[in-house]
């Protein structure tokens, strides 16, 4: 059950930085609104906070993390940016959350 909670609250801190951070260059390549920068700021507010309620150490949450961003990333590429992933992306992102399980679930020793 740790993990699925784990991997959940990585996929929300994903949407939540990546939307961050695309609402900013929704306003500085596609000339959206100044505006957007509101929400974007808060996105990324959300996506700190969210990276703070992980038990384990920072920097092991911040390592892992990484593995299942890549993943939300390609699957923004494909569901938001409308363009298919390559076999690559897929395989990469699978290794990515591969390296993801391995640091967050791996058997320590105190």
């Amino acid at each position: 059950m740790l993990e699925l909670k784990t991997l959940f609250l990585f996929l929300i801190t994903a949407v939540a930085e990546i939307l961050g951070c695309y609402l900013p260059y929704l306003w500085l390549k596609k000339d959206k609104t100044i505006w957007l920068l509101i929400p974007a700021a808060a996105s990324l507010a959300l996506f700190a906070w969210l990276l703070s309620l992980h038990p384990a150490a920072a920097g092991r949450v911040y390592a892992a993390y990484g593995g299942v961003y890549i993943f939300v990333a390609i699957m923004w590429l494909w569901l938001v940016d409308g363009i298919r992933p390559t076999a690559w992306d897929v395989v990469g992102s699978i290794v990515a959350l591969a390296g993801m399980a391995i640091i967050m679930f791996a058997p320590r020793h105190s």
